[in-house]
């Protein structure tokens, strides 16, 4: 079990082990779950706008047909717009 010191502003800092046992690099997000009895769950969230993610979004946005490049790449700066992706 890791032992995590809280500074005065309130803050912890994991250490590598725990870091790598969540999988965890700077930038990356946690969620922290509050239990009863002054318990916590705390588990690592997957990253966003990663390729993985991107799986099955192009999904019910065809009907069925066969797109060409041009009208994929209309899709994806749709689907990016509504996301809140700003435009590269």
């Amino acid at each position: 079990m890791a032992t995590l010191t809280i500074t005065a502003k309130g803050q912890v800092t994991f250490n590598k082990e725990v870091l790598r046992h969540l999988g965890l690099k700077p930038g990356d997000k946690v969620e922290l779950e509050l239990l009863s009895e002054g318990r916590a769950n705390i588990k690592a969230l997957p990253p966003k706008n990663t390729f993985e993610s991107l799986q099955g979004f192009l999904k019910g946005k065809t009907n069925g047909r066969v797109l060409s490049v041009e009208e994929m790449n209309d899709v994806i700066r749709e689907a990016s717009a509504e996301a809140g992706a700003t435009p590269a």
